[in-house]
């Protein structure tokens, strides 16, 4: 009961403030739908010698995860290492979250002074063993630590895809 001189809100205000919030809700979703269609992002002037932007690589795939595994998949076919995006995205995802700066400085390895490095969480004994031509010479390249890993776990495990926890 409400105290004494206050008022209780009665259904039909609920009910407005409600649909209110609601339609407020609406137009702020729909505000980007509508604008997508009038506004333009500014595009960064290129030059005949530029090969890359910072959004893609140098062989022209989208410098993200998506576009490094794809990179990958297209040198470990001319290379015949096997794998499958779905494979090589699952170990990425759960070695370093996709991070390609990733470190593990406490694990074994780390306390042997190799501490497990990039997207696949390779070391560096096994990154220089397995490292394949024509990509960069370093761990923390996520194309490089990608198809290095994938070619470890073809001569261990068969193929990336048959790669379910550490390895």
């Amino acid at each position: 009961m409400p105290a004494a001189g206050q008022l209780r809100p009665s259904r039909t205000s609920r009910l407005t403030r409600a649909l209110a919030a609601a339609g407020t809700g609406a137009a702020v979703l729909a505000l980007p739908l509508l604008g997508a269609t009038s506004a333009s992002a500014a595009t960064p002037a290129t030059t005949a010698s530029s090969t890359a932007t910072a959004s893609t690589t140098l062989a022209g795939y989208p410098n993200n995860l998506d576009g490094w595994i794809r990179e990958s998949l297209a040198i470990m076919a001319e290379e015949g290492i096997p794998g499958s995006y779905n494979g090589i995205y699952r170990n990425i995802i759960r070695e370093s979250s996709g991070n390609p700066n990733a470190i593990n400085l406490w694990d074994s390895n780390a306390a042997a002074g190799t501490p497990s490095k990039g997207l696949l969480q390779v070391i560096d004994p096994t990154f220089a063993a397995y490292h394949v031509p024509g990509t960069a010479y370093d761990p923390y390249d996520p194309v490089a630590n990608i198809t290095a890993a994938c070619n470890y776990a073809a001569a261990r495990y068969g193929s990336i895809d048959n790669v379910f926890g550490a390895y």
